[in-house]
């Protein structure tokens, strides 16, 4: 079927090139073990899991980078063990599911505030703030259910203000915004004033892991504390060569740019078929088209899985009753025919 649904935004994952140049990586570097063997502080570091940190931290403007297998590794580890008993966590009430079980496993208080809400994080944080702890909001730079994007210039400003300290997560933003794919933080210029932020490969780098980008003494206390890189086997080397090689592919890929154009034209089309009133507004390259009730988003989704297209619905409880959604991701290979027809079958199944 038609992809319109996984979060490969630029197609690596797809692309026999791209395993080709992974190859090629690791036949220059002669003989690598097919598993990494063990936790990084045992048997599972290696220099070049140090490269590609190293690597990390320069493309994107940090001062270091640490891996974890996952973005779910990631968020577990950093928000387990930063946040300490008497501190403060401020968390939109939309993010993702591994940054509420990280904030779990923490000892610190946790307090939601209100999606996209300034108004309420401020709120929040004068009834809740406590002079003796540290205070720390923690946001996503593009949601991974409605697609849309927090004020950012607006909250690093406020936390500035108010000594918080700022952690985001960029998971969809990474290969999508920002020049060579870098994501929202540098490409506001903020990373000087981002405590920490979470970087993912899973998605539009098309191979897997993760990276918590921090000053360096945040880096030696997450080595020494978060316990979801501490009591893991280290990501393999098949894996290390597949972010460093798609990393370099951000740099000179033409296929940023094509999703740009393949994201603004998915929105026009919205407009001009009049279905507006049933997608999440969203400049990112996820949209979410609300049908509400779980059989209806079931049913609509099975219709165009019938036609072709590959659309999953998102269902309560992962969203909120009434706001059940097929979610559509917008990839640099989709196509304006595909487009077309997807908003004529969307205008026949909802408007008429």
């Amino acid at each position: 079927m038609v992809d319109l649904s996984s979060n490969d935004y630029l197609g690596f994952a797809r692309d026999p090139e791209f395993e080709e140049e992974v190859r090629q990586f690791l036949d220059e570097q002669g003989s690598i073990r097919t598993g990494s063997t063990g936790s990084r502080l045992l048997t599972g570091n290696s220099p070049l899991h140090l490269n590609v940190e190293e690597s990390l931290a320069r493309l994107y403007e940090a001062e270091t980078a640490l891996l974890f297998n996952s973005g779910y590794d990631a968020n577990l580890g950093l928000l387990g063990s930063v946040p300490q008993r008497g501190d403060l966590v401020l968390y939109d009430s939309l993010v993702h599911a591994s940054i509420r079980d990280g904030l779990q496993l923490s000892k610190a208080r946790n307090v939601r505030f209100d999606h996209l809400s300034m108004d309420d994080l401020d709120r929040k944080f004068r009834i809740n703030s406590n002079a003796g702890g540290q205070c720390y909001v923690v946001t996503e730079s593009v949601f991974s259910m409605d697609g849309d994007s927090p004020d950012l210039l607006a909250l690093a400003e406020w936390c500035e203000q108010n000594n918080c300290l700022l952690i985001v997560d960029e998971a969809h933003a990474v290969g999508v915004f920002g020049e060579q794919g870098r994501g929202l933080i540098p490409n506001l210029d903020l990373c000087h004033k981002v405590f920490a932020r979470v970087v993912t490969f899973g998605k539009a780098l098309g191979c897997h892991g993760a990276a918590v980008l921090a000053g360096d003494d945040l880096r030696e206390y997450l080595v020494n504390f978060a316990r979801s890189l501490i009591y893991t086997t280290s990501l393999p080397a098949h894996t290390l060569a597949a972010i460093l090689v798609g990393h370099r592919r951000l740099l000179t890929s033409p296929r940023i740019a094509l999703l740009k154009e393949r994201r603004l034209e998915f929105v026009e089309l919205i407009e001009k078929y009049g279905l507006s009133g049933k997608f999440l507004p969203s400049n990112s390259a996820i949209h979410a088209c609300v049908v509400p009730g779980n059989s209806e988003a079931r049913s609509l989704s099975h219709e165009l899985a019938e036609a072709g297209f590959d659309v999953r619905p998102v269902l309560a409880p992962t969203v909120s009753e009434g706001s059940e959604r097929l979610r559509f991701c917008i990839h640099a290979y989709n196509t304006t025919d595909e487009f077309e027809t997807v908003m004529q079958l969307l205008t026949k199944y909802l408007l008429e």
